[in-house]
C-alpha cells in the first residue's frame, strides 16, 4: 500500500482540542478530543498526538499535512491580557480610536458605553505630519516628535508600537519612515503600520485592525515558535500550516506577522468544514449551528460556498479584513446558568469552561450549565464522553441544577428544561437576525449542527426555527479540525479607489487587479505553493453620497474587455438582492477592489458506503425528561448506524465526540456518507 502518510487537522476551542486524521492510503478517519490546558497552551497538542500514535497507530513521522486552529489570538483580546502597545497618529487626531465614528455598540440603550480600548488615551501620541487626501505631502513626519514619544511611551512601559496615519492606504510613506526610525531610536521595540497590516480607506477601520494585529502579536508568536518546535521534537516533517479569519490557511512564519487573519481562526474553519461537508452530501443551502463549551456559532453556506464579510467582532471590536460570515452569541455547554435579581432565569454569557468545567464532569465545578441540564434531562449520561476522557456524574449535575430549582420552586427537572428552552430561545433570536441581515428565510436551508454541543440542541432549534430539515455529519465534534483539514491556501489583498464607476476608470482597475493578482501570486509561492492560482475578485460599492458599501463579486473579463456596463448590473443585482431596491439611473462609486489568491489544498477522498435500506435498533431504551413528562428513548449507537439505517425519535444517539437529542416527530436516516439526515412530521 506505499508508506504511510497521515493529513492532520487540529483546531484548540474553549474546551476541548479536536484532532481530525486521515489516513491516505486507506481513507480511514480517526478523530479525537482532548482537555484544553489553559495555563499551557500547546500542551494539550502533544498528548493529542500521543493519543493519536497509540490508540490509531499514526506514526508522526508519516504526517505530510498539519493543519491548526487556535484561539489564542481571540482570548488574548477577550481576556485583554495582550501587549502594552502605543498608538502614533497624526497631530490633532489622537482621539481616532476613542471617537469610533461616534457609533455606540447598542443605539438605542441609554446605559450604553463604550469599551475601553486596547490602547490608553495616554499612550497615544501626536507626531505633526500630514499627507493629503489625494497622497500629496502637506508635512513630512516631525523626527524629534517621533524621538520624544518614544522616550516617553518607554517609559510608560509599551513593548509595542503602532503607526497610522492618515490617507497612508494612498501612500504608506510616512508610516513607514516613521517605522524606520522607531527601529533606529529603539530596536527593542516592535512596530506595525496601518498600511503594511490593511492598506484600506478610512482611519478607524485601519487604525483598529493595526492595533488587533500588534496587541496579540507577542503571544501569538511565541505561541507558534512553541509549536514549531514541539512539532519538531516529535519528528514531524510537514511544515504547520494555520486555519485563517477567512477559511484559507498560512504558513506559520505568515501567521506571526499576520496575527489579525488568524483572529477567527477556529469560527472560520468550522463553516469551511461544514462546506465541505455540505458539497459531499449535495446540500445546497446550509445553517451551520457550532456549539463548543462557550459559544454558540452561525453561519450560513450557499451553493456550497461559505458566505464572507468584513466587520465582524473580536470580543468589543470590529475587524475589519475579509472574514467566514460568522454570528456569535454566548450560549454553549459550559454556559452556567443562574437566576437574577427578579427571579428570571438566564443562560450564559459566563462559561464553566473546562476547569472546572460542568458540574457533572466532577472536575471541582458547582453551576450549573446547559450540559448539566442535558444530564438532568436524560439526554446525556448513558455513555462515556470525549473518547472516554469523561464520565457524567448525573448526581453532581443534579445538585447543581438542583439549587437554582430551590431558587425557582420547580422540580430539578423542569428547572433543567427551562435552562434547555431558554438556550434555544436566545439562539433563535439570533438566527433570526443574521436572516435578516442576509436577506433569506431559514426555512428554505437545512440545519448542520456540529462541535460537542451542537447535536444536544440543534434539533430542538431546527424544529423552532421551522427549518425542514437537520443534516449531521459522522464525526460533529471534529469539524472544525476537518476544515483545516481540507483547506486551501487564501491570501487576501486590497486596494482603495474610492472612484466613480465610468469608463475612464477602467485603465484603473485592470492595473489593480494585475498588481494585486501579482501579489498574490508571490504570497502563494512564498506559502511553498507551486501549482495554479485561482485569482477571485469584489468589489465594495455603493451609490454616491450612501455611507455603507456592498460586496459586488466580479468577473475578471469584465475589466479585459473595459465593460463598465457589466459591473454597474451586477452591483444593481446585488443591490436589489439585499434591500429589494436598485437605481439604475443612480451614480456608482468603487470605493475598494479586493483580491483573493486561492491555491488549492488537497483532494481528499473519505470513503462510502453503499445506502440499502435498513432498520435500525436500539441498543437499550432509557428514560428522558421530554418536557411534560419521563418518556422512554431509544438509545441507538453511532458506530452502529451503517448507511442506510432507519429509525424514529424520540431517540438518543450517542458517539465517541458528541451525543444527539432527538425528540418525536423526527425521521432519521443515514446516508452514503454516513451523514445522520432528520426530517419532521407535519
Amino acid at each position: 500500500m506505499g508508506e504511510a502518510d497521515w493529513k492532520v487537522g487540529v483546531d484548540i476551542g474553549g474546551t476541548f482540542i479536536d484532532f481530525c486524521a486521515l489516513d491516505t492510503r486507506s481513507g480511514r478517519v480517526a478523530s479525537l478530543k482532548v482537555l484544553t490546558t489553559p495555563d499551557d497552551p500547546g500542551a494539550e497538542l502533544m498528548t493529542g498526538l500521543t493519543l493519536l500514535a497509540e490508540r490509531e497507530g499514526m506514526d508522526p513521522r508519516a504526517v505530510t499535512r498539519f493543519v491548526h486552529g487556535t484561539t489564542v489570538g481571540m482570548n488574548t483580546v477577550i481576556q485583554r491580557k495582550g501587549a502594552p502597545l502605543a498608538l502614533l497618529t497624526n497631530a490633532g487626531f489622537e482621539d481616532v480610536i476613542e471617537l469610533a465614528r461616534l457609533r455606540m455598540p447598542d443605539t438605542y440603550s441609554l446605559f450604553c458605553s463604550r469599551p475601553d480600548q486596547l490602547v490608553a488615551r495616554d499612550m497615544v501620541f501626536g507626531i505633526p505630519a500630514r499627507l493629503r487626501s489625494d497622497g500629496t505631502e502637506r508635512q513630512a513626519p516631525d523626527r524629534t516628535a517621533v524621538a520624544d514619544a518614544v522616550a516617553a511611551l518607554k517609559a510608560k512601559g509599551a513593548v509595542g508600537v503602532v503607526v497610522s496615519f492618515l490617507h497612508s492606504w494612498r501612500d504608506g510613506g510616512h508610516e513607514a519612515a516613521v517605522k524606520e526610525e522607531i527601529a533606529r531610536l529603539a530596536p527593542d521595540l516592535f512596530v506595525f503600520t496601518s498600511a503594511e497590516v490593511w492598506p484600506v480607506i478610512r482611519e478607524y477601520e485601519r487604525t483598529t485592525t493595526a492595533i488587533l494585529n500588534a496587541y496579540v502579536h507577542p503571544r501569538i508568536s511565541g505561541y507558534l515558535s512553541a509549536l514549531e518546535e514541539r512539532l519538531a521534537g516529535r519528528a514531524v516533517p510537514a511544515r504547520p500550516l494555520l486555519t485563517k479569519s477567512n477559511g484559507g490557511v498560512m504558513n506559520a512564519a505568515e501567521g506571526k506577522r499576520a496575527c489579525v487573519h488568524m483572529l477567527l481562526s477556529g469560527a472560520a474553519s468550522g463553516v469551511n468544514g461544514a462546506a465541505w461537508l455540505a458539497r459531499q452530501a449535495g446540500e445546497p443551502r446550509i445553517l451551520t449551528l457550532d456549539i463548543g463549551g462557550t459559544s454558540a456559532d452561525f453561519a450560513l453556506i450557499i451553493d456550497g460556498q461559505a458566505q464572507f464579510g468584513v466587520g465582524e467582532m473580536i470580543g468589543e471590536f470590529p475587524l475589519h479584513i475579509p472574514s467566514v460570515s460568522v454570528s456569535s452569541i454566548g450560549i454553549g455547554g459550559g454556559s452556567i446558568a443562574s437566576v437574577d435579581g427578579q427571579g428570571v432565569l438566564r443562560v450564559g454569557p459566563e462559561s464553566a469552561g473546562s476547569t472546572p468545567g460542568p458540574a457533572c464532569y466532577g472536575r471541582g465545578g458547582d453551576w450549573a450549565t446547559v450540559t448539566d441540564a442535558m444530564v438532568v434531562c436524560g439526554w446525556l449520561g448513558h455513555s462515556q464522553m470525549a473518547y472516554g476522557q469523561l464520565r457524567m456524574d448525573a448526581g453532581l449535575a443534579r445538585a447543581a441544577v438542583g439549587r437554582l430549582a430551590d431558587q425557582l420552586g420547580r422540580s430539578p427537572e423542569a428547572t433543567a428544561q427551562a435552562i434547555l428552552d431558554v438556550a434555544v430561545s436566545e439562539m433563535f433570536a439570533e438566527v433570526e437576525k443574521m436572516a435578516a441581515r442576509a436577506g433569506v428565510d431559514v426555512r428554505d436551508f437545512a440545519l448542520m449542527p456540529f462541535g460537542g454541543g451542537g447535536p444536544m440542541l440543534g434539533v430542538f432549534l431546527a424544529r423552532e426555527l421551522g427549518m425542514p430539515r437537520v443534516v449531521a455529519p459522522r464525526w460533529p465534534g471534529v469539524v472544525s479540525a476537518l476544515g483545516g483539514l481540507v483547506a486551501d491556501l487564501r491570501g487576501d489583498f486590497v486596494r482603495t479607489l474610492f472612484a466613480e464607476l465610468s469608463p475612464g476608470l477602467m485603465p484603473a482597475l485592470r492595473e489593480a487587479f494585475a498588481a494585486m493578482g501579482a501579489e498574490g501570486r508571490d504570497w502563494l509561492a512564498a506559502q511553498g505553493h507551486s501549482g495554479a492560482a485561482e485569482l477571485m475578485i469584489v468589489a465594495d460599492m455603493r451609490y454616491a453620497g450612501q455611507s455603507y458599501e456592498i460586496e459586488t463579486p466580479l468577473d475578471p473579463s469584465w475589466l479585459d474587455a473595459d465593460d463598465p456596463g457589466a459591473i454597474a448590473a451586477a452591483f444593481h443585482a446585488a443591490h436589489a438582492r439585499l434591500y429589494d431596491f436598485d437605481d439604475p439611473d443612480g451614480r456608482i462609486e468603487i470605493v475598494n477592489l479586493r483580491l483573493s489568491a486561492i491555491g488549492s489544498g488537497p483532494v481528499l477522498h473519505f470513503p462510502t458506503a453503499p445506502d440499502e435500506l435498513r432498520a435500525a435498533s436500539a441498543e437499550r431504551s432509557v428514560p428522558v425528561f421530554t418536557g411534560g413528562a419521563v418518556t422512554p428513548v431509544g438509545l441507538y449507537r453511532r458506530a452502529d448506524l451503517q448507511a442506510g439505517a432507519r429509525f424514529q425519535g424520540p431517540a438518543i444517539v450517542a458517539q465517541e465526540d458528541t451525543t444527539f437529542a432527538i425528540p418525536a416527530g423526527t425521521d432519521a436516516r443515514v446516508d452514503a456518507h454516513l451523514n445522520l439526515h432528520l426530517t419532521f412530521a407535519e
